[in-house]
């Protein structure tokens, strides 16, 4: 049976803006919209750029609802619905679905640290309870817990999970779910600065951050890459080393939060626990900023 593919291409993970610590849907519409215009292939909302693990409930689903009705089929909504609480992403995913989202995203489950007889238990339980295409999302830095090779080859078996966000880190470890899993499962870089080494080990894009602020350049070094413009795609790629370092000089997504407020996009407001972006680092992210053009 042929899996559903998501998409191809660069998805952004794109910001949650907040006004006087409220949802800013005037500002996320309007973000949305230049997404898409500048050739963003998905819009991901909620994870962790999104700062979907502050968000109340309430505002986890409203901004699932509202990105789905905006977006109005332009380009696939991937929901961020993964939690530490199995029963709680059921709930979330399941809520997901009825309002239209093309896909969900699941992390891993932080903090508990399963087994990888929980993890396969847990995202099992969730593809059982929903009907659309599963991303599995792999950031062990943040949550404490790799998925493995055997993980992924069980989950593999599965018809709706379809993909994998692979942000481990471990280009050796990408590698190996390429050779064993690569007829089963689609792979985005869910690293900005490794879009080009996992599009060589058969991966089909990245969920950026780097897409916030430069969402034209990150889908280009996807699609140049795939119409054979190898070595055009990595000289982007290099070139884009230095603000995709500074977007990650703080904690994700402190930097890029500061970065859209510098472009006008939304406000600052980020929520505790984290905080603005330190004086010295800011520096830095305005310095690669105004080296690409992105503010006076």
């Amino acid at each position: 049976m042929q899996k559903t593919r998501v998409f191809t291409g660069a998805g952004v993970a794109v910001v949650t803006p907040f006004k006087d610590n409220a949802l800013d849907y005037e500002s996320l519409g309007r973000i949305i919209d230049w997404q898409i215009e500048n050739k963003t292939d998905a819009i991901i909302v909620a994870g962790t750029t999104g700062e979907g693990s502050t968000l109340t409930d309430e505002e986890h689903k409203e901004i699932i609802r509202f990105s789905v009705e905006h977006v109005a089929g332009r380009v696939p909504v991937v929901a961020g619905t993964g939690s530490n609480d199995t029963d709680y992403a059921i709930s979330l995913s399941k809520y997901a679905c009825e309002v239209g989202a093309d896909a969900l995203l699941l992390v891993s489950p932080y903090y508990n640290k399963a087994t990888p007889a929980g993890l396969i238990k847990n995202f099992s339980a969730i593809e059982a309870a929903t009907d659309k295409p599963i991303i599995l999302y792999n950031v062990p830095s943040r949550t404490g817990c790799n998925i493995t090779l055997p993980v992924y080859k069980e989950l593999a078996k599965h018809d709706r999970i379809v993909a994998v966000k692979e942000a481990s880190g471990n280009i050796s470890q990408i590698a190996e779910i390429a050779a064993e899993c690569g007829d089963s499962l689609d792979i985005y870089s869910g690293n900005d600065d490794h879009i080009v080494p996992v599009l060589s080990l058969g991966g089909i894009g990245v969920i950026s951050v780097l897409s916030n602020i430069m969402p034209r350049e990150t889908h280009d070094i996807v699609e140049l890459w795939h119409t054979g413009r190898v070595k055009e795609s990595a000289i982007i790629q290099l070139k884009l080393m230095d603000i995709i370092n500074a977007l990650f000089c703080e904690v994700n997504p402190i930097p890029v939060k500061a970065a859209m407020a510098e472009m006008g996009w939304c406000s600052n407001e980020i929520r505790l626990p984290l905080t603005e972006i330190e004086p010295e680092h800011k520096e830095k992210l305005l310095k690669a900023m105004k080296r690409h053009g992105l503010v006076d």
